[in-house]
């Protein structure tokens, strides 16, 4: 495998959403990660909650939790693995007999990645919860909007992604590092209500200098500054403007026929109105491509806005191969990207037990030892 995290062993108790982009993560990266389904996954033949791309570049194996031997399974696995990922509620894998104490008895240097909504601790532990609550609560959602409108979740990128499995990533690989100075494990608690806050770090930034306001759509990065908008155009389409620096602007000015025009300066707030109306009428004059013709690749910051089919298709996506064409499926290539240990999309996603025989006799099962498990039940 190639990727900087090539030799890296992750074992991954399967759930949904931002612990399996996690795993994605690392496995794009190289690490060797294993899925463990539940049989009940092997049984039906799918993932109920499996989705095509977040569930690449990894093999999967199928063990019963709920019998002791498929819990010894795991705990064989966690043996010679440098990271586990779950993204249960609270104690759940206490329960089911694979939990931090367990698994970091059998290995001390394990790092035990856990995915959480609330954390795991505080009065909301134990709640259920998804991306638009954690948001709201970490002090996020309620500033994506326009001003005098309700609050707009901004898809399920900040807590799921952003501030959920992206962080989980980081969190394990730093704590890999660590261990292998320490030769101590440890439990890493990232929970999306904090991954939340953390993204906000700019805006509280902000706050702390007197640069931004709590009511939405007043500020230079949430709508409230014209220069940094988005516009319709003539065919019904969206350009997406953000000329904040003085230079940047300036340019926009020029380029758009706007410099001779005595316009009122657009660091007086108070213009701001008067200005979106004047770039609203502009760029309802031309259709969005004719502003890419005019714009795009200048300094003016400036960007047709595109859905996913089109951003495919884009000539500097499809150059640097941002989204990539897989088995058939159009999908973002692995990110960052590296001079020497390049990443790369290495296999679809697995089938729901896939490759249990496979991995169980590579990770130190004998063939005698798989064979009775699947005879009793305990691997599918």
């Amino acid at each position: 495998m190639s990727g900087p995290l090539s030799g890296v062993k992750v074992v991954e108790l399967v759930g949904i959403g931002p612990g399996p982009f996690g795993a994605m993560l690392l496995a794009d990266l190289g690490a060797d990660v294993v899925r463990v389904h539940r049989a009940q996954s092997v049984e039906r033949g799918f993932d109920p909650g499996g989705l095509p791309i977040l569930d690449r570049n990894r093999r999967s194996i199928g063990v019963d939790l709920k019998r002791p031997e498929g819990v010894e399974t795991v705990l064989r696995l966690v043996e010679s693995a440098d990271a586990l990922l779950e993204g249960y509620r609270p104690g759940v894998t206490e329960r089911l007999g694979v939990g931090p104490d367990a698994c970091l008895a059998r290995n001390p240097k394990l790092v035990y990645g856990r995915m959480t909504g609330w954390g795991q601790d505080g009065p909301m532990a134990s709640a259920a919860g998804h991306d638009i609550n954690y948001i709201a609560l970490a002090g996020a959602l309620a500033h994506f909007g326009r001003a005098g409108e309700k609050p707009t979740p901004p898809l399920n990128l900040i807590g799921d992604f952003g501030g959920g499995g992206m962080l989980l990533a980081f969190g394990v690989v730093c704590a890999v590092l660590e261990a292998r100075t320490s030769g101590k494990g440890q439990v890493v608690d990232a929970a999306m209500v904090d991954g939340a806050a953390t993204l906000m770090a700019f805006a509280w930034g902000m706050k702390a200098v007197g640069a931004f306001r709590e009511e939405r759509g007043t500020n230079l990065l949430d709508s409230g500054a014209p220069q940094y908008d988005t516009y319709e155009t003539s065919d019904g389409k969206f350009i997406a403007l953000g000329a904040l620096e003085e230079q940047f602007y300036a340019e926009f000015l020029e380029k758009t026929g706007l410099a001779g025009e005595g316009l009122p300066a657009v660091t007086d707030q108070g213009s701001w109105p008067a200005l979106r109306e004047r770039f609203t009428e502009l760029f309802k004059s031309k259709t969005r491509d004719e502003w890419c013709d005019l714009l795009e690749g200048s300094d003016a910051c400036f960007a047709p806005v595109l859905p996913m089919s089109e951003a495919a298709k884009h000539p500097h996506i499809k150059e640097r191969g941002t989204i990539v064409e897989f088995e058939g499926l159009l999908q973002p290539a692995p990110a960052p990207r590296f001079s020497r240990t390049q990443a790369e999309i290495r296999s679809a996603a697995p089938k729901p037990g896939e490759h249990t025989d496979e991995v169980l006799t590579e990770w130190g099962f004998g063939v005698a030892d798989v064979a009775k498990l699947r005879d009793i039940g305990a691997i599918r």
